[in-house]
């Protein structure tokens, strides 16, 4: 058990960094959505500006397909991918240290507190902490999912940059969870005093 333990400390720490890792790229493309979305917004309304000044009186052309912005959208889709399943494995560590909270407690039965098996965490600890930054990522994809579905057909210039700052500072995400991680780590012999 102590030994599952201090691996999932350690897959903790490898999830929560991959999933950086993507939020960062994640950002970058999100980013590069926005901008063609504002660029095309500038072009439409020079367009309309031209359109003013000829006495023609023409319909609006339908919104031309833009393939740079479709290659960005299946860009964030694949990294919002790769972040579910950063979420799932999460959640997966977050099953398996209440499953070993469980085999303690039928082992050495509810009445009888047992020794730590690190310094001063109690089984039960790892997994409310576990449980804890689980639902901060699951939380926080959620909020991801909104923004890749909307981001692209958006309009209102407002709108994206809420978007665009949401994904980056990932509000659901609490300062926190690096403490917490960090406590974890240290607790299972990963980091020294």
């Amino acid at each position: 058990s102590a030994r599952k333990i201090k691996d999932n400390a350690a897959d903790w720490h490898n999830l929560m960094m991959k999933w950086e890792r993507l939020n960062d790229s994640g950002f970058t493309v999100a980013n590069k959505i926005v901008n063609v979305k504002i660029s095309e917004q500038f072009e439409d309304n020079k367009l309309e500006i031209a359109c003013d000044n000829s006495a023609t009186g023409s319909e609006k052309s339908a919104p031309k397909y833009n393939e740079e912005l479709d290659n960005f959208c299946a860009e964030l889709v694949e990294t919002l991918k790769h972040m579910t399943k950063i979420q799932l494995k999460m959640e997966k560590l977050t099953l398996t240290t209440k499953a070993i909270c469980d085999l303690e407690t039928f082992h050495h039965g509810a009445g009888n507190c047992t020794a730590p098996f690190f310094h001063t965490w109690p089984t039960p600890y790892f997994y409310e902490v576990s449980l804890k930054l689980s639902e901060m990522y699951k939380k926080e994809l959620q909020l991801k999912q909104t923004i890749v579905q909307e981001i692209a057909h958006s309009a209102d210039q407002d709108l994206l940059m809420v978007y665009l700052s949401s994904w980056l500072y990932q509000p659901y995400i609490e300062n926190s969870s690096k403490l917490l991680l960090e406590a974890m780590l240290l607790e299972t012999g990963h980091r020294q005093c």
